[in-house]
């Protein structure tokens, strides 16, 4: 059966694993994903990420998950908010700040994958994936 939205099942399967505790979790591995997985790094959420070969030869992105002092999880809130059904584009003025700046937007933009603060200096708006704090 084919998924229909890849991209909510990566960010479904993150919060899960955070809310379990979990240290790591596997994720079926595409372009988009490891991209999202890079900005979620950067961005200091996650601790690594990297793909890992399956028996099957298929590739799975294994992602670490990043815990604060205390056992709480560093991603407090992953909200998906443009869908198959419903896209949600915004313009370089109407890029959201999250938590006053303490969490990022995942853009998809004509230059590739960006945070809402790289989008801002690059004066380029696009689709809106996610929300992440």
């Amino acid at each position: 059966m084919s998924m229909t939205d890849p991209v909510s099942d990566m960010l479904t399967r993150i919060r899960n694993a955070c809310g379990s505790k979990h240290r790591r979790v596997d994720i079926p591995a595409s372009k988009l994903k490891l991209e999202i997985a890079r900005l979620l790094k950067e961005n200091n959420f996650i601790t690594d990420f990297r793909t890992v070969p399956t028996e099957n030869g298929r590739q799975v992105l294994r992602v670490v998950l990043k815990y604060a002092h205390g056992g709480h999880p560093v991603i407090r809130e992953l909200r998906r908010v443009s869908s198959p059904g419903l896209r949600k584009y915004v313009g370089v003025s109407e890029i959201p700040h999250v938590r006053n700046g303490l969490g990022v937007a995942i853009l998809s933009t004509s230059k590739g994958l960006m945070t809402d603060r790289e989008a801002r200096q690059q004066g380029t708006g696009g689709e809106l994936l996610a929300l992440v704090w």
